[in-house]
């Protein structure tokens, strides 16, 4: 974290901040003693965020695939707090199917809110940042942007935009004084399937058994999410079977990594 950012009271603003991970991050970082702005669709907070110190939080209605929601929200930041420190883009939806399955209008709605949500989200509040001189932009990818999951083309793609956004502005906005991170998690338990789109027949179960089988939960990666932009980290895989399949795709020969992915990302594995 930046002096300046250490200095005073840390001001971030948290979309999709209502459940699943991005209320555990506002969680965290209230009680970090930050100041928390949450964007999300929710007409009114959820019952966790109620009781939250109204010097210390606003609430602002947010639709990430409204540009001007965005801007909106980077305004009233601006008058009331004289701007952000940590803008989070954690917004995000789930799409699943086989390539021939899954509809252009399903594309279209998991691009606008996985990838172009966050491109909003970062040109509302990039020119705030730039006129501070720091800041912290933080995209919530995925693994799925790194490891190319079968029945998951949309999503996938939707996810690595997302680190290839994070990668660019990593370069462009350093000069500027704003850091990157782009996290990438595996499945853990939240709330994702409640607005997930899916043609696999039962694959709602299926992700429940995925997210019940992780080490780590929402808040672990919220922890970990404070800590990455207190270091000022670009990548952050929270997840160790994640990262070594990540290590595994980047140097193994491309046909060993898929013979090891349809056998379920282990070693002598079976495939799922």
């Amino acid at each position: 974290m930046s002096t300046s950012m250490a200095q005073q009271q840390t001001r971030v603003f948290i979309t999709g901040g209502a459940s699943g991970l991005g209320l555990a991050i506002a969680q965290v970082c209230l009680q970090q003693g930050w100041k928390v702005c949450v964007g999300d669709l929710a007409a009114t907070p959820t019952q966790e965020l109620k009781t939250a110190p109204p010097e210390q939080f606003i609430y602002q209605r947010c639709d990430v695939t409204q540009e001007a929601d965005l801007q909106a929200a980077a305004d009233h930041l601006q008058q009331q707090w004289g701007g952000i420190d940590v803008l989070i883009n954690n917004a995000g939806v789930a799409q699943v199917g086989a390539i021939d399955d899954v509809s252009m209008q399903d594309w279209r709605w998991i691009m606008d809110i996985n990838l172009l949500g966050v491109v909003a989200g970062c040109k509302a509040f990039t020119p705030l940042l730039k006129a501070q001189g720091q800041g912290h932009i933080v995209n919530i990818a995925s693994m799925a942007g790194l490891l190319d999951v079968a029945n998951m083309s949309s999503y996938n793609v939707s996810k690595a935009a997302v680190v290839s956004l994070s990668e660019t502005l990593q370069n462009e906005l350093l000069p500027f004084g704003i850091h990157t991170t782009v996290v990438c998690p595996s499945f853990f338990r939240t709330n994702l399937g409640d607005s997930m789109r899916s043609t696999v027949p039962g694959m709602d179960k299926t992700l429940d058994k995925l997210m019940n089988k992780s080490e780590l939960s929402a808040d672990d990666i919220a922890q970990r999410i404070i800590l990455a932009i207190e270091r000022q980290t670009f990548y952050l895989l929270p997840h160790k079977q994640g990262r070594r399949l990540w290590l595994l795709k980047r140097f193994l020969p491309r046909n060993w990594y898929l013979r090891l992915m349809q056998r379920g990302g282990k070693p002598g594995g079976k495939k799922r």
